[in-house]
């Protein structure tokens, strides 16, 4: 195989001498690093608790069979993938923001009438004023 002639290249000088031991060493070699990645990830998924994790990822496929629409998947390009997630919220936003400045521009708009009605009323009584000041003098 391909590793084992990279093998063999490193130890050129042990090879010609003894090329069966060094086949051995490189079986027991392979071997023992095979263990020790088996056994890095069976530590690792006791320390992170995957397989807790990776039932419940399980238990969330099997709930999701009987959903009519597809879930939502990453479609690899980030800028479609934000869109698809943001403008959705950010459209109901601006609803929610024109609700709101319509109701304002209403308020503001009786507020406006209220104070145009105190204008005139206010120069009602000022004529009123003017016309019982004139005829009192």
């Amino acid at each position: 195989s391909c590793s084992y002639q990279r093998f063999v290249n490193c130890y050129r000088c042990f090879y010609k001498l003894q090329p069966q031991l060094t086949k051995s060493i490189y079986d027991q070699f392979i071997s023992q690093l095979q263990t020790s990645i088996k056994e890095e990830i069976q530590e690792v998924k006791n320390e992170g608790n995957l397989e807790r994790l990776f039932s419940s990822l399980d238990k969330i496929v099997e709930e999701a069979k009987g959903r009519e629409e597809p879930a939502w998947r990453p479609s690899g390009i980030p800028e479609q993938d934000f869109r698809s997630t943001v403008v959705p919220y950010l459209l109901k936003h601006r609803s929610h923001l024109r609700r709101v400045l319509r109701e304002k521009e209403e308020e503001n708009r009786k507020v406006a009438e209220s104070v145009l009605m105190g204008r005139d009323r206010i120069a009602e009584l000022q004529q009123l004023i003017q016309t019982r000041q004139q005829a009192w003098q």
